[in-house]
């Protein structure tokens, strides 16, 4: 790329200082056996990391975006709906994106043979789906609230209520991984992966906001959640 085009560097500066987690933070434990102590290496980009595959609405299956449709009956729990935009550095929409999303059930149960705590599984909900953004960088989809659950971390060690999100962008080299969380959850205070972000402005940034908009009269709460790719205003990455 010509350095008398800075903006072509855009999508690859670093993150603002204190605005994403560090790679060890040992009140998460896990992180000081995997975190790396060095930074990492910059690889230069090639085609086969920034062009396809793509996906489309036909693609991704008629139940993509609905984690509640598809089984036998209705799963248990508070059905939700979460929406938001996935935008850039600018507040452009970032269009045709995929947004994947994965979470544990109402009971804290994630359906994962590594996962064998003894809250009960449910035989309607598996709690994976996807969806693709419009041309507003819009996405929505709906689910069931998930549950807290014991992780082993520490002593007493919940995790709050969240959700798993992963963004793919043009190619199989970009994907970006991050936690949605729930406003006014007790647990954020004493969750060593919600807190390792020292800026509390970017921590803030992972909680969504209950959206009175895309609730729905006797049916779903709705919750906002926007996604910002990079700049002053970025979404924390995991």
């Amino acid at each position: 790329m010509s350095q008398s085009n800075p903006d072509a560097l855009a999508g690859y500066r670093k993150p603002y200082p204190g605005s994403q987690p560090p790679y060890i933070h040992p009140p998460y434990a896990s992180t000081v056996l995997r975190g790396v102590g060095s930074d990492p290496i910059a690889i230069p980009v090639t085609l086969s990391e920034v062009t396809g595959p793509t996906l489309d609405r036909l693609t991704l299956g008629e139940h993509a975006a609905d984690l509640t449709a598809g089984f036998a009956g209705e799963p248990l729990g508070e059905r939700i709906i979460v929406s938001g935009r996935v935008l850039d550095e600018n507040g452009k929409p970032v269009r045709n994106t995929v947004v994947e999303v994965w979470q544990c059930n109402a009971a804290g149960r994630y359906l994962h043979a590594g996962d064998q705590h003894d809250a009960p599984l449910d035989p309607n909900f598996k709690g994976t789906g996807q969806v693709l953004t419009d041309a507003h960088g819009h996405y929505r989809f709906k689910t069931v609230k998930p549950g807290a659950y014991p992780w082993r971390n520490h002593y007493n060690a919940w995790r709050p209520a969240h959700i798993h999100f992963s963004l793919h962008g043009a190619g199989i080299g970009q994907r970006l991984v991050t936690q949605m969380y729930f406003p006014g959850d007790p647990l954020l205070a004493f969750d060593p992966i919600y807190n390792c972000v020292p800026d509390p402005q970017a921590k803030a940034r992972m909680v969504s906001a209950f959206d009175w908009e895309t609730t729905q009269n006797e049916y779903a709460l709705g919750y906002r959640f926007d996604i910002v790719l990079r700049g002053r205003k970025q979404t924390v990455w995991e």
